[in-house]
């Protein structure tokens, strides 16, 4: 397990005062990368190397957003790795071990060349020290299904644009949920998502949002599926999320 300790910033938040969801994919993504230059089979490994990790999957559950200001640990846990499919968990927890979020995730590592799967190298699979997965998850399928019988609306379209692009001049995968946040009524929170990564959108691409009609859980929670498609049609990235009401301690969480 491979953890950094930091502090909710105000560029983080939304304007309830609390982390907003592509932030604490931010956090993740930043664990892992600190692990990975921490082992020195960071970036520069990366692009001297033309490989690149890339995240396929990620299923995400929170019991509690951080709210400005508060200290948080983020961990990383990897715990399988074979041929070029990297698994790992990842947590968040306040500063006196209460869990906020934790997650899921699946990774390929890419042969930028020749754009196809790469294996791991052992210099690399050596940093990546792995443990056990999570066994309170309930790991649910990598692939989205979406609804058959339902005629999905658009919601929203968005042009790639140079403040989306990662180091690997593709959309970052947090501007995907980004995106789709926008778009979640005020009077709702996320409280789970799954993303599955289907194809890179690239600087100039067009992303049609369709939304299709939210069904209702047993708990009193609903489900919303979300394909964020090409001009061809083609599927981006399917992603569901999980929606239940806000409460009242998160109206306005400015201070602890």
């Amino acid at each position: 397990m491979y953890s950094f300790e930091d502090r909710i910033r105000y560029s983080e938040v939304d304007e309830h005062g609390l982390l907003r969801p592509e932030s604490l994919i931010n956090y993740f993504q930043d664990c892992s990368t600190f692990q990975s230059e921490d082992g020195h089979v960071g970036i520069r490994y990366l692009v001297d190397r033309h490989y690149a990790w890339v995240v396929n999957y990620w299923q995400i559950e929170v019991r509690r957003y951080p709210v400005l200001g508060e200290r948080v640990i983020t961990a990383t846990n990897p715990y399988e790795l074979r041929g070029f499919m990297g698994l790992r968990n990842f947590s968040m927890d306040s500063a006196d071990g209460e869990r906020l979020a934790e997650a899921n995730s699946v990774w390929s590592l890419i042969n930028l060349d020749k754009m196809v799967p790469a294996i791991v190298p052992p210099e690399m699979s050596r940093v990546y020290e792995l443990g056990e997965k999570f066994s309170d998850m309930e790991y649910l399928p990598r692939k989205i299904l979406l609804p058959k019988d339902a005629v999905p609306q658009r919601v929203s379209r968005v042009e790639v644009s140079e403040s989306h692009l990662d180091s690997n001049h593709h959309l970052n995968n947090a501007q995907y949920v980004r995106f789709v946040m926008q778009l979640v009524p005020e009077e709702q929170i996320v409280c789970g998502m799954r993303v599955e990564y289907k194809k890179q959108a690239l600087l100039g691409d067009t992303i049609d949002i369709l939304a299709y009609p939210a069904e209702m859980t047993g708990t009193g929670e609903k489900k919303v599926s979300i394909s964020m498609n090409g001009s061809d049609g083609k599927a981006f990235a399917c992603m569901e999320l999980t929606l239940r009401p806000r409460r009242p301690d998160e109206e306005s969480a400015w201070v602890l």
